[in-house]
């Protein structure tokens, strides 16, 4: 059965602000690593929307420019089947 490999990591925060993460671990009854992970996570598929919400934004500009419809794109996709 493969090991789970880990890096041990030293961030310093304010003293306020590490009260609150525990804290707040504590709440969710997690350990302070289980909530890193969980709030790393969150933030790489935060990334990721806003990476497709920008090429989605860019795709539609140039649809616009170059006249393409919902319906040539719908048309488009089927085709290729």
């Amino acid at each position: 059965m493969p090991t789970r490999q880990r890096v041990v990591m030293t961030v310093s925060v304010p003293p306020e602000t590490a009260k609150e993460y525990k804290k707040l671990a504590e709440a969710k009854g997690e350990t302070i690593s289980q909530l890193f992970r969980d709030m790393y996570a969150f933030y790489k598929r935060e990334k990721l929307k806003e990476e497709f919400y920008k090429l989605q934004g860019y795709g539609a500009t140039k649809a616009k420019e170059l006249k393409i419809t919902e319906k040539d794109i719908e048309k488009l996709v089927f085709e290729g089947r």
